[in-house]
């Protein structure tokens, strides 16, 4: 094997360990989703590093306009991720520039089009 090919190859293997961590937890602080206003969500979400991850257990009933964001005993306008990627499974949002995640203890899923929230994870 000459060195670009190595290069290469472990190169392709911190990038496949990077994505998949992302989506495994269990390398920041966790919590779990509680429904709120009649909605159901469930799963965990975790904040690590400057993202947000809805692990691979989470679920949503669905409604219009729902977005990430972060909350400190309640929801931060300011800290909105952008709308929700997917009602199942597995997804990243990154924190806007200029947040500390460590100020925050909570994962929120909001409609941003009815200021209602829709589920919120309380983290540890």
């Amino acid at each position: 094997m000459n060195r670009r090919s190595f290069f290469s190859v472990a190169a392709g293997a911190v990038a496949a360990v990077s994505a998949s961590s992302v989506f495994a937890g269990g390398h920041g602080r966790t919590g779990k989703f509680k429904g709120t206003n009649n909605h159901v969500t469930t799963g965990t979400a975790e904040i690590a590093g400057n993202q947000v991850n809805l692990l691979g257990d989470f679920t949503f009933d669905g409604a219009p306009d729902p977005k990430v964001a972060l909350g400190k005993n309640g929801y931060d306008s300011k800290t909105l991720m952008g709308l929700l990627k997917s009602n199942n499974g597995a997804s990243s949002y990154e924190i806007p520039a200029g947040i500390d995640a460590s100020e925050y203890n909570e994962v929120w899923i909001w409609c941003e089009k009815f200021n209602v929230s829709l589920g919120v994870a309380k983290l540890n």
